[in-house]
């Protein structure tokens, strides 16, 4: 991959006295990427932009930013026009206020927001990829918007309710942020603020992936705003939102019996918790097949952050995916 397409997706800081005006979007030029604010109804989304083509929307987990998408994201600006978004309430993305039932950190909210990205930037359909939290988002904007979305990818994730509801003491000392980050304010993100390098190294000791992959200045994009008090109240609301309102979001999908319609790529660590938990329920595709009509996939013999671990295989993986798409760009 070449380094002017990397320098843009690491730029996270760049421009940033420019990021203040939210009243209109903001860009400033950054090698073959453009990093741009991007103000939507209810906050305002940090992305980059890059290539041509058929559009597709990356969006990243935690603790990560779209940094993750460093190394894969110039390789499929190749034959794609490709949009990294940070989530709302990570990165340099804006951290709008919540309310008791946390609605503005839900799934629904936040895929709200990438429709009103695209839109933005010329895309009325696309296909959208997510890790992670990110899966979560994406599996959202075809459940929610699905006149929107012509192909979606999950990597290393399962529906929020799909999980809970096979939790158990594993899921308790595997999955810890989903418990420990949800605890009520000011407790979590007190925790969140003071261990941010601690949760960053443990993240990549425990689930799977060498050191390596996150060098210096990536470990620096990640543990920023983990540290930042508004960021920190953002990122937990959105974990109490997971443990909550999302929730009450799926059931409703299953027992209205609504379905992702369109083609769904179903990509996972086999070192991790989806390559072994699952094994009598088909897996991570047999369980997916519970929520799609359309399911292809395959594992990854590497850790959780194999997009950042593995990027050609990750890349060649979604790059022949979407190759099929019918979205056209702008």
């Amino acid at each position: 991959m070449h380094s002017r397409a990397r320098h843009g997706l690491l730029a996270t800081q760049s421009g940033r006295r420019s990021q203040r005006n939210v009243n209109q979007m903001s860009e400033t030029t950054i090698h073959s990427f453009t990093t741009s604010q991007v103000p939507t109804t209810e906050t305002r989304i940090f992305v980059s932009r890059g290539g041509r083509g058929a559009p597709l929307l990356l969006l990243h987990g935690f603790p990560e930013t779209q940094v993750m998408w460093r190394h894969v994201a110039p390789h499929l600006a190749d034959r794609f026009s490709v949009v990294c978004a940070d989530l709302r309430g990570y990165g340099n993305s804006g951290c709008p206020p919540s309310d008791a039932d946390h609605a503005a950190y839900s799934k629904r909210a936040m895929a709200s927001d990438m429709v009103e990205v695209m839109d933005s930037l010329g895309f009325r359909r696309f296909c959208v990829a997510g890790h992670d939290r990110g899966a979560r988002v994406a599996y959202r904007l075809a459940l929610d918007h699905p006149d929107r979305i012509d192909r979606i990818a999950v990597l290393d994730a399962m529906p929020l309710e799909t999980v809970w509801q096979r939790a158990d003491a594993r899921f308790a000392l595997s999955f810890w942020p989903w418990s420990l980050l949800a605890q009520p304010t000011p407790f979590a993100e007190r925790v969140l603020m003071a261990s941010a390098t601690a949760i960053v190294e443990h993240a990549l000791s425990e689930w799977g992936s060498p050191s390596n992959v996150f060098p210096a200045d990536v470990r620096a994009a990640y543990e920023a705003p983990l540290r930042d008090p508004e960021h920190a109240r953002a990122i937990c609301e959105e974990y109490r939102a997971a443990a909550d309102i999302d929730r009450v979001h799926e059931q409703a999908d299953l027992a209205g019996g609504r379905r992702i319609t369109c083609p769904l790529l179903v990509l996972w660590s086999t070192r991790g918790a989806l390559g072994s938990w699952y094994e009598t329920e088909g897996g991570p595709l047999g369980l997916w097949r519970g929520w799609s009509t359309d399911v292809h996939g395959q594992g990854f013999d590497a850790g959780h952050f194999f997009p950042e671990e593995m990027p050609g295989p990750t890349a060649d993986a979604l790059d022949r995916f979407f190759a099929g798409s019918e979205a056209r760009a702008s």
